[in-house]
């Protein structure tokens, strides 16, 4: 492997973007793919950065087929995250439960008396409101994003940033009739429908959890199951 791609690799590597060794099994070749971009080596035949981008959402190297012959991706992805709005109780279930899974946790929520440090101990607390904290996170395909306020103040800028992202999970707390009328305002921002089937509303998979750590646990088993489901 050249010099010049091993220290492109590494560069990447410490910036904290994704990066993609691509090696030719059939020439030897070898290419470099970061955050998308071809960056080093030869052309890439079509699709192959579409398997890239799953294969970094997966974070899992596989082997794939091309018309330049098999394909073998390397990749090095970021960690995970979870962005979560809205400093609530169902937060103080879901946070730590999200930490024991790997995520590196983000809790939003401008309102100082609920995001505190003794009610959320080792969390990284962001006292911004929504739109201007998501802007700054810039959520990436290895993110997720939860909104729990209830409050369209907050919820609604957090999730119009989310849904112009890469994020691979979003969901928001609220009822069937909360949620429709959620869907209504986001429209009206400008988003269409196969946007909005993006959102998990009400967020978590419907295994009747009514406790907030029972709900807790059912955003972070949906969340799971979009990151780990095939295709």
């Amino acid at each position: 492997m050249k010099l010049a791609l091993v220290e492109r690799l590494l560069a990447a590597r410490e910036e904290g973007r994704p990066a993609c060794l691509v090696r030719f099994l059939r020439s030897g070749e070898v290419a470099l793919v970061v955050a998308g971009e071809l960056v080093v080596g030869p052309d890439l035949p079509d699709g192959v950065l579409d398997a890239i981008r799953e294969a970094h959402r997966r974070d899992r190297s596989t082997t794939i087929e091309t018309a330049a012959g098999p394909l073998f991706l390397q990749v090095f992805s970021q960690p995970l995250r979870l962005i979560v709005v809205g400093a609530v109780h169902i937060a103080q279930a879901l946070v730590p439960m999200a930490a024991l899974a790997g995520y590196a946790v983000t809790l939003v929520d401008p309102r100082r008396g609920f995001a505190t440090a003794e009610r959320f101990p080792n969390v990284t607390l962001v006292d911004a409101w929504p739109d201007e904290a998501m802007e700054s996170l810039a959520p990436d395909l290895r993110t997720a994003v939860v909104t729990l306020t209830h409050d369209p103040k907050l919820d609604d800028p957090a999730l119009d940033v989310a849904l112009r992202s890469e994020a691979f999970y979003i969901g928001a707390l609220g009822s069937k009739r909360t949620h429709a009328a959620r869907l209504e305002r986001l429209s009206a921002l400008g988003h269409g429908p196969a946007a909005l089937a993006r959102i998990h509303g009400p967020a978590g998979l419907d295994i009747g959890a009514v406790s907030p750590a029972e709900i807790a646990i059912a955003i972070l088993a949906q969340m799971t199951q979009v990151l780990r489901r095939e295709g």
